[in-house]
């Protein structure tokens, strides 16, 4: 059972470091206008992996 544990926490760490690289790259590259709420908030947010997940179905506006 342990191991089982282990395994979820190595994947989600892996998944978590995978994606939050390209989620700060788009904050930095969006205009506040483009971000739904504040920069620093999603940044903040960045540091666990629900917030990551958040920032790209809700933080993003579109471009157009």
């Amino acid at each position: 059972m342990r191991n089982r544990k282990v395994i979820v926490v190595g994947i989600a760490l892996v998944i978590w470091g995978v994606v939050t690289p390209y989620m700060w790259r788009d904050l930095r590259v969006r205009s506040p206008e483009q971000v739904r709420g504040p920069k620093w908030l999603w940044w903040i947010a960045s540091t666990n992996l629900s917030g990551s997940a958040a920032y790209w179905m809700l933080g993003r506006r579109s471009r157009g």
